[in-house]
């Protein structure tokens, strides 16, 4: 089914994630799962749904107002704080949670876009234990659960559901909206910052590119037509656009800096923004630098794959598409010098040529992503 049609199936207060299965699921996978999902993440309520149509079964994913205020603390969500606890951003704090803005209300403490950032957290990082299996499915001592069942085709997607009632308001004031500025920090609640500051960056590179434009226009009009004129013009248009590009660049990065100090960014490392790979696997260590515990995989071993396995895989690949090039340039010049062939055989060799360049291009990309995976443990 598609992401519309579950989506009217349930009001999105009662759901947050959806989690669809194939048609084939048996009733093993989804309970194992279900059992799973209840015993290693208790905050997160799952209601199982059954479409009588398609036969697709579906979990339903949401939690309660306090279990994402616990989630908000573990994944150092930054939340604004009150101005008489000294304004700006923090990293959510449950036993300081008080000191921040809109906690007695649940409906609009936590946005949408945080509510499912929370839950996927909680989602993609169900590890598994050691020895446990689903089918033919073995999963080592700490493998993400949800991410490998999703590669295995068991889970069809997992994916957030809209708010109507927000996408309404943003189509009036963002899509239908004519010569109004965009309502970036509501979009900035609604998808997130990445989202909002694209927009932003969108908006102001096109506001900028009005100043070349009216001086371009000038020039054009006003220049002679003899060459001397128009080498001046464009030397004068040329020093113009090196002065403009300058300026537009330190003008975004102040405006950028804006943002990110509004919506709470301009101080976090990129690192603590981006979650960690959850197909990551490794030997559980003490980490030398934190003391926390983590996966850890030897970097000899993944030099060694990339050299053993993904240098010569890759090296393989360009050779077959030289060859199949070089067979097809051949294929071409052999049909060409037949003159008594029709002519839309004389387009064969080129139909061939894409057609093959279509599936390999497949292929290929299965074969980059297991190269991904093995070689970036």
């Amino acid at each position: 089914m598609s992401h519309k049609a579950w989506m009217k199936t349930v009001p999105t207060e009662n759901c947050d994630v959806l989690m669809t299965f194939p048609d084939t699921t048996d009733d093993h996978t989804l309970l194992w799962l279900l059992n799973h999902i209840r015993l290693g993440i208790p905050e997160l309520i799952v209601q199982v749904r059954h479409h009588k149509h398609t036969r697709v079964y579906a979990f339903f994913v949401t939690a309660t107002y306090e279990s994402l205020l616990r989630g908000a603390d573990e994944i150092g969500l930054r939340k604004p704080v009150k101005a008489e606890f000294g304004g700006g951003m923090r990293s959510f704090s449950c036993e300081e949670d008080y000191i921040y803005e809109n906690i007695e209300n649940e409906l609009y403490f936590f946005t949408s876009q945080e509510r499912q950032n929370i839950i996927r957290y909680w989602l993609e990082n169900l590890r598994a234990k050691q020895g446990e299996s689903l089918h033919n499915i073995h999963f080592l001592e700490g493998q993400p659960i949800i991410p490998e069942l999703a590669a295995r085709g068991v889970i069809q997607q997992v994916f957030p559901l809209h708010e109507q009632r927000i996408l309404k308001r943003l189509m009036k004031s963002w899509v239908q909206a004519v010569c109004e500025a965009q309502p970036l920090d509501e979009i900035c609640d609604y998808f997130g910052v990445k989202i909002a500051m694209y927009f932003a960056w969108l908006g102001f590179y096109t506001s900028a590119m009005v100043y070349p434009a009216v001086f371009g226009s000038i020039l054009y009009t006003f220049t002679e037509s003899d060459e001397t004129s128009q080498d001046i013009c464009c030397v004068v248009f040329a020093i113009f656009n090196v002065i403009w590009a300058t300026l537009f660049l330190e003008e975004w990065k102040r405006r950028g800096a804006e943002f990110a100090y509004k919506w709470g960014t301009l101080d976090t490392p990129a690192e603590s923004i981006e979650e960690p790979r959850p197909q990551f696997r490794g030997v559980k260590r003490i980490s030398p630098v934190t003391s926390a515990e983590e996966f850890y995989y030897p970097p000899w071993k993944r030099l060694l794959f990339q050299c053993l396995v993904s240098l010569p895989v890759c090296l393989a690949c360009l050779s077959f598409v030289f060859l199949l090039m070089l067979g097809c340039f051949q294929l071409q010049e052999f049909v060409l010098s037949i003159q008594e062939l029709p002519r839309i055989i004389r387009f064969l060799p080129k139909i061939v040529l894409a057609v093959i360049v279509t599936a390999c291009d497949e292929v290929y990309k299965k074969i980059a992503y297991w190269l991904n995976d093995m070689g970036a443990w």
